[in-house]
């Protein structure tokens, strides 16, 4: 089901799509791909929204650097001094967090309006990011889908195509509170990576993969989440075709769970103490499913690389449920 969400200054409408099965309503908006709500029930039956998002249309517009929920692209997180060498070509990007490029640029996925149309259980959300835009090589042909599963649990799975070499990452940006207000700090976080890679002043891998043993990045058994953390984790699991259970957030006072799922061989945990307005630091989680940061730099790190030809695929499924 769609509806009118809003209007942009230059006359873009702004649509509205809400997905319910088994217990779960997410709302997905045209704008940015952004998940405007997520709506589940505590151990107790009682409902609450447990992503941070806003009412209208206004909110996004007016806060736009925490990028709620927004579906990021064409490259999630850093890329260092905002450039990057692919076949013997440096491209420039522009460094819209300084020296660095952050989420695809100024004028990255997340500000962008979709083209959206219903699927079984879902909404499939369609754009093409044209040769050089945000100095990105290529044009790149993009699709997102998000379905709800028979179990209520959130799918969000993308496609991408290009005509010529390419870099792609995409990720989705939402913030997780699952007891639906206050600081999410005390939720329990488990994660299955053994090893993170370690930044420098400005939040670009060392290209070092560090052992989390004896370090706070040691999530392999559940533990509170605390704060202070924007960290690409490496999963155990490393680039799968299929999802994988990399993850579990969980609420003690309401029981709420979420199990996130990927096919992607790294999460970047952000506990978000740069919120401002009307969110204060530290009021929800990011499990940002991802390539890692930096890899157009790092040959080292897994291929964030797109040829012709090709078909970038990366997938994400997120359950919810209570203990």
């Amino acid at each position: 089901m769609s509806e009118l969400f809003g209007t942009l200054s230059d006359g873009t409408e702004v649509h509205r799509w809400t997905l319910e099965r088994a217990g779960t309503r997410v709302r997905i908006l045209s704008y940015g791909g952004i998940v405007q709500s997520v709506e589940v029930p505590d151990r107790d039956g009682r409902t609450a929204d447990v992503v941070l998002g806003f009412a209208g249309l206004d909110g996004y517009l007016e806060h736009p650097g925490p990028y709620f929920g927004a579906l990021v692209g064409r490259y999630a997180n850093r890329i260092a001094h905002a450039r990057f060498p692919l076949d013997g070509v440096t491209y420039a990007l522009e460094p819209n967090n300084a020296p660095n490029s952050l989420h695809g640029g100024a004028h990255g996925f997340d500000k962008r309006v979709w083209e959206a149309a219903g699927v079984e259980h879902g909404v499939r959300l369609t754009r093409v990011s044209p040769h050089g835009e945000e100095g990105f090589p290529g044009r790149l042909e993009v699709t997102a889908t998000y379905t709800l599963d028979p179990s209520g649990a959130l799918r969000v799975s993308y496609e991408a195509v290009t005509d010529m070499p390419t870099v792609v990452n995409l990720t989705n940006h939402s913030y997780f509170n699952l007891a639906g207000s206050g600081n999410a700090g005390g939720h329990e976080l488990r994660i299955a990576a053994s090893r993170y890679t370690p930044v420098d002043g400005d939040l670009i891998p060392t290209g070092v993969l560090e052992d989390v043993s004896g370090s706070r990045f040691d999530f392999r058994t559940a533990r509170k989440v605390g704060s202070g953390y924007d960290h690409n984790l490496v999963l155990d699991k490393g680039v799968t075709a299929a999802a994988q259970e990399i993850a579990e957030l969980h609420d003690p006072a309401s029981g709420r769970t979420l199990t996130v799922s990927t096919t992607e061989p790294g999460v970047q945990l952000y506990t978000a103490e740069h919120l401002t307005g009307p969110f204060a630091p530290g009021d929800g989680v990011a499990l940002e499913t991802q390539h890692f940061p930096d890899s157009p730099n790092r040959p080292e790190f897994p291929s964030t690389r797109l040829g012709p030809g090709a078909v970038y695929r990366s997938e994400t499924v997120y359950a919810f449920g209570v203990r």
